[in-house]
């Protein structure tokens, strides 16, 4: 990763993931805020890196992962062995979401 991939990251966790908005006067909110974005970042960084290699999400920004993938509807059923995903048949990343799934149960 070169200088300009950095800034470009840095840009990316304030813009897509909120880490901007520190806007309460009390310091300990804004750290919370901080970590939890500081956390997503590190999360959708490892997703990328891991899940999505060879993939047409393999160079996509943040705020298109979380879009893409994260922010989707699906109906959730839930058993005592199992968690099931039910998501629409219309769903254009579904294949892709599959792949993501998949790698990361094994990992």
């Amino acid at each position: 990763m070169c200088a300009g991939d950095l800034e470009n990251r840095i840009k990316e966790q304030q813009l897509d993931l909120f880490s901007d908005r520190t806007s309460c006067h009390r310091w300990w909110p804004n750290q919370l805020r901080l970590l939890l974005s500081s956390l997503a970042y590190t999360l959708l960084e490892a997703i990328r890196r891991l899940a999505l290699s060879g993939t047409g999400l393999a160079h996509a920004q943040c705020n298109c992962i979380r879009l893409k993938l994260l922010k989707i509807g699906a109906v959730v059923l839930r058993n005592t062995r199992r968690v099931r995903l039910l998501l629409s048949s219309s769903y254009p990343y579904q294949e892709i979401f599959l792949k993501v799934a998949a790698r990361l149960s094994t990992g």
